[in-house]
């Protein structure tokens, strides 16, 4: 009994995802932040005009973003517009410069409100997620609170922007709204693993291991081969007692995706479960189980 109960307390104690973690397709890379996401109608065609002049501003990013934010601000002082406030906003973000990103971002929203350029929701989803990775959760609510709003919003983004919402409302400790946000968006992107991922992560800091247990193998389902969701399943199994499934799912995604931050966190938890195993002193008093200790996520998402 003293072996299994160490065990989970080892389970409780080891390297696990975190509490509300990112959502992977959100990083504020440029990379990513200069295609539109997943769940938006494709961003309308950059004008022939400016096409050669967006697309060198994109490469400098890549090479040099000191430079690109220079080349970037003289374009827009020429009117540039929104474009021009995407490009500096990417080169911030690649400098990990998340104010003037996010500042970037809200007034190319504000130019493309201005000219009825469907992407304003999009670069206020990245103003957001920039505010976000910045840790001002305050503003990040505002942003996504603009990108809800805006009109003929698709289905499929308003959910996204739900489940970003969601994350900035954990940051402020408000678990309540952050359901709300969630379950909203369970019922608009319902075939969204992550989502359902997301959702069992906030379930279990609600300390609700059923519904934790259930979205998570949900999120299994749609999604079997992501470590990060195996990686939280393992960890939801591990708490509710199943120490055999909690190895499984680590040892699936140890060997798996070795070399990732999850692959990293399901090693460690597996040589703590075969420490408490080997060293347990017979008749020892097991530790008291204590909340899992969470490694910081990583910046950010969109």
């Amino acid at each position: 009994m003293i072996p299994i109960l160490l065990a989970l307390a080892a389970v409780q104690t080891s390297p696990a995802p975190p509490l509300i973690p990112p959502d992977p397709r959100r990083s504020p890379t440029p990379e990513r932040q200069a295609t539109p996401a997943p769940a938006q109608a494709a961003e309308p065609e950059v004008p022939p005009e400016i096409a050669d002049r967006y697309r060198a501003c994109l490469d400098l990013i890549r090479a040099t973003p000191e430079r690109a934010i220079e080349m970037a601000s003289a374009w827009r002082v020429e009117g540039g517009g929104s474009y021009a406030r995407q490009c500096l906003g990417l080169a911030y973000v690649a400098l990990e410069r998340w104010e003037p990103a996010a500042s970037a971002y809200e007034q190319a929203a504000r130019d493309a409100q201005a000219a009825n350029d469907p992407r304003r929701a999009d670069f206020w989803v990245q103003a957001g997620n920039a505010w976000l990775a910045g840790d001002e959760p305050t503003r990040a609510v505002l942003a996504f609170d603009a990108a809800l709003a805006t009109p003929n919003l698709t289905d499929p983004l308003r959910g996204e922007v739900h489940l970003d919402r969601a994350r900035a409302m954990v940051a402020l400790g408000n678990l309540p709204t952050a359901r709300q946000d969630i379950d909203r968006a369970l019922q608009l992107v319902a075939s969204d693993p992550i989502a359902w991922y997301l959702s069992a992560a906030l379930a279990r800091r609600e300390n609700d291991l059923d519904r934790a247990q259930t979205d998570i193998r949900r999120a299994l389902e749609l999604a079997a081969d992501n470590p990060d969701v195996t990686l939280l399943a393992g960890t939801i199994a591990g708490q509710r007692g199943d120490m055999a499934e909690a190895e499984r799912l680590y040892r699936r995604v140890a060997e798996g995706a070795p070399n990732t931050e999850a692959g990293r966190a399901a090693q460690a938890s597996l040589a703590t479960l075969r420490e408490v195993e080997v060293d347990a002193p017979a008749g020892a008093s097991p530790p008291q189980p204590t909340p899992a200790q969470q490694p910081e996520p990583p910046r950010q998402s969109r």
